[in-house]
């Protein structure tokens, strides 16, 4: 990966082999949060805290959705201005760096402010990590307060924000429907196999009926959540599983 070394940016990218470059607007500098000698983000009040930094309502909702990821560090801290800052997170999959800065007016508001996301790794995994940020934050995070200084700031149109924005979030929810749809097909396939079987198999149909309502929601978790029942529901009912787990053990695998 090239953390972003170098870097020249020229609009939004959206569904791109190698990586993403998305544009929010921040709607609420909150939370505060603290800064330690090292460059390190904390949470505010933590001791040792060198600085001061309003994360915003995008970067906390980006930072959430990579999951488990490293401690965030900034590689331009803010100055007097505690809403203008660099910072760089990575995940086992993912590096992700974001920029803070204020597009109009003087950044005496926190919706003077945008956030440039930059994303690097595999296309379903950033596409995933999106669609959290989109879900987290409850709304459109490309629909700028001032459109044409959005517009100038970032060297892109609207349509264009847009296009990037929900081509990611639509892959992701084709990814999720494909999983709901392969599982679906596995339990037609035992049905009647093993009359014993059905209740463990009703168990799987109703935990699809949970993922295609979260999933409708934009809840990528209780999606995941219930896929995971699903999965394990069809597992037990599926006699040649246990078939193999019993070679597996017996040969000593």
């Amino acid at each position: 990966m090239s953390e972003f070394e170098d870097e020249v940016q020229s609009g939004p990218i959206g569904l791109d082999a190698q990586r993403s470059v998305l544009y929010a607007q921040v709607i609420d500098g909150r939370p505060r949060m603290s800064i330690d000698g090292d460059g390190i983000l904390q949470v505010d009040g933590s001791k040792g805290a060198a600085g001061k930094v309003y994360l915003g309502d995008v970067a906390q909702a980006a930072l959430r959705s990579m999951g488990a990821h490293e401690p965030p560090k900034f590689t331009k801290e803010p100055g007097y201005d505690e809403q203008r800052w660099d910072l760089l997170c990575r995940s086992n999959d993912l590096v992700m760096r974001i920029s803070s800065s204020h597009y109009w007016g003087f950044g005496l508001l926190a919706r003077c402010f945008l956030n440039e996301i930059a994303i690097e790794g595999p296309l379903a995994v950033r596409a995933r990590c999106v669609h959290d940020i989109v879900a987290i934050l409850g709304r459109n995070p490309w629909e700028a307060s001032r459109v044409r200084a959005f517009e100038k700031a970032t060297s892109g149109s609207m349509s264009s924000h847009t296009s990037s924005w929900e081509g990611l979030v639509a892959l992701a929810k084709e990814g999720m429907s494909e999983e709901i749809t392969q599982l679906h097909d596995a339990i037609r396939s035992l049905r009647g196999v093993n009359e014993d079987t059905a209740d463990l198999l009703d168990a799987a149909e109703q935990a699809l009926d949970e993922a295609r309502s979260a999933l409708s929601d934009k809840n990528a978790p209780a999606v995941e959540r219930a896929l995971s029942r699903a999965s394990n529901a069809i597992i037990q009912a599926d006699s040649s599983t246990e078939v193999r787990s019993a070679n597996h053990v017996l040969m000593g695998d």
